[in-house]
């Protein structure tokens, strides 16, 4: 028999959707966000074969990479972006420029239907690489929402352990 998928809440058989989520910088939820990249980490392989072993390779785990993060957020008055890019790239010169708070720990949080933190993870030391403040404007379309895309370079990430599964009622 298979292991359950919730173990608290065992009458339940789908897995999370993923358009129930969030994304926490400095502690504060990002208002717009449509849609986040995949968590990805790749760890390059490494071939080696030993004098007097058999004509086979062995293939060792070497450097672990993480993928950039791309952020895309409806245009709105919510200037976190912008805040956080202009950290990385102030127009007025490198001496006004601050190396402090450029690298931020942030959150991404999965919520169940009922809007309760399911799954969590840190991802640490972000900071961002590229900034789209506008996208295209085309006075011809009447049905698209403009949306501001922010890339996040990162050391890692990690599930947050802490996070229980929620009963659901």
């Amino acid at each position: 028999m298979a292991a359950p998928l919730f173990p608290v809440n065992t009458h339940r058989y789908d897995p999370y959707r993923t358009f129930k989520f969030q994304v926490l910088i400095d502690g504060k939820p990002v208002a717009g966000l449509k849609k986040m990249s995949a968590l990805k980490r790749k760890t390059e392989p490494i071939k080696w074969r030993t004098a007097g072993d058999p004509s086979s390779e062995r293939i060792l785990p070497g450097a672990t990479t993480y993928e950039p993060i791309t952020l895309e957020q409806g245009l709105s008055h919510d200037p976190v972006f912008e805040n956080w890019a202009a950290l990385v790239n102030n127009i007025t010169g490198d001496a006004a420029m601050s190396l402090k708070n450029f690298r931020k720990d942030i959150v991404i949080n999965v919520l169940n239907l009922q809007g309760k933190v399911a799954l969590s993870y840190k991802i640490f030391r972000a900071w961002v690489s590229d900034y789209q403040a506008l996208p295209d404007l085309d006075a011809g379309t009447t049905n698209t929402v403009g949306i501001q895309t922010m890339t996040l370079q990162h050391e890692g990430w990690q599930r947050d352990a802490s996070v229980a599964e929620p009963l659901e009622t």
